[in-house]
């Protein structure tokens, strides 16, 4: 009966899940936005399928959600990485590490997830062992779950090389978040002759710019928060001195000359709250200093790099980047 069961959900699975072509390089936004509860833009998250590779990159409010919708398995991702611990950035790890591992169409993880991230990742990932171990004990005596499917393959890294699998390769680079959040990591994704680079959050960071020339894909952070929010606020000072403004990333852009821009954890903040981020503001302020190709993320969006970078809607129509005159 046991074997029956793994084999309904083994190709279960394979059903949920879709398929990357060979040599191809598909990216999907799973989360645009911040700490703000927003229905429309979940926090950090970005998935990268390259070749049998599935990664994703920080693990934020409805990472899992969003998995789901792609139907993806949450047991199917090869390895996670984290840019650094602010919260908004791991507060969905425990779903995605529990749920992942339960025996359905969904989940399924029958060996240790695979983390990466800076100095504490290895620390939170033991306390959250601990913190749930009556659930874990529970589920294995009761559904017979396999432990090393909710065991941790955790580990603190360094900026260089971090991992490097059936052709596809992952580097971190250190990224200025500001003095007393260190490390925190951009990464590099290369595969088949195509990078594609991600900023992590960081103010202008000539590091980022360098790594990104002549990528094909530069996913980077923006913040654009309203000053008369600073008088109430003033918290916010200290959250815009630690981001990019739009017109900062556009001179970045500008020197790495990637195919494509696009923007994702976009920092938004208006004395009058707003559920959706508006483009407009994002893009007169970039278009000050950059020219090219343009798109202002949103969740679900996705990218796929081949000897072209096309853009996708949420519903799967394509998306003509901005230009400067549009």
């Amino acid at each position: 009966m046991r074997f029956k069961l793994g084999l309904v959900l083994s190709l279960a699975a394979s059903v949920f899940a879709g398929e990357v072509r060979a040599g191809e390089m598909r990216v999907t936004l799973l989360g645009t936005g911040t700490p703000t509860p927003r229905l429309g833009s979940f926090s950090a998250s970005t998935l990268v399928e390259a070749g049998s590779e599935r990664l994703i990159f920080d693990l934020g409010r409805g990472s899992t959600i969003r998995l789901f919708q792609k139907k993806i398995p949450l047991g199917s991702i090869t390895a996670h990485f984290i840019t650094h611990l602010h919260s908004d950035h791991v507060v969905g790890l425990p779903d995605m590490w529990l749920t992942g591992w339960l025996g359905t169409p969904y989940g399924s993880r029958k060996s240790p997830m695979v983390i990466f991230g800076p100095k504490g990742t290895l620390a939170m990932t033991e306390n959250l062992t601990k913190a749930f171990s009556e659930d874990i004990r529970i589920r294995i005596d009761d559904e017979n779950y396999p432990p090393e499917g909710v065991a941790f393959a955790a580990k603190d890294i360094e900026p260089g090389p971090v991992y490097e699998r059936n052709g596809v390769k992952v580097s971190a680079i250190e990224v200025n978040h500001g003095e007393k959040i260190k490390p925190s990591f951009g990464y590099v994704v290369e595969y088949d002759g195509k990078k594609l680079v991600l900023s992590g959050d960081t103010k202008p960071d000539a590091r980022v710019e360098k790594a990104a020339e002549g990528a094909d894909l530069l996913i980077h952070e923006v913040a654009v928060i309203d000053p008369a929010l600073l008088k109430d606020y003033p918290n916010y000072r200290a959250i815009e001195d630690h981001h990019t403004s739009p017109e900062a990333a556009g001179k970045i852009f500008a020197s790495a000359k990637p195919k494509l821009a696009v923007y994702s954890h976009i920092v938004f903040a208006a004395v009058k709250p707003v559920q959706d981020v508006p483009e407009e503001t994002l893009i007169a302020r970039t278009q000050t200093t950059y020219k090219g190709p343009l798109i202002v993320g949103r969740d679900l969006m996705s990218f796929t790099i081949s000897d072209k970078v096309e853009a996708f809607a949420p519903n799967g129509e394509p998306l003509k980047p901005l230009t400067a005159g549009q």
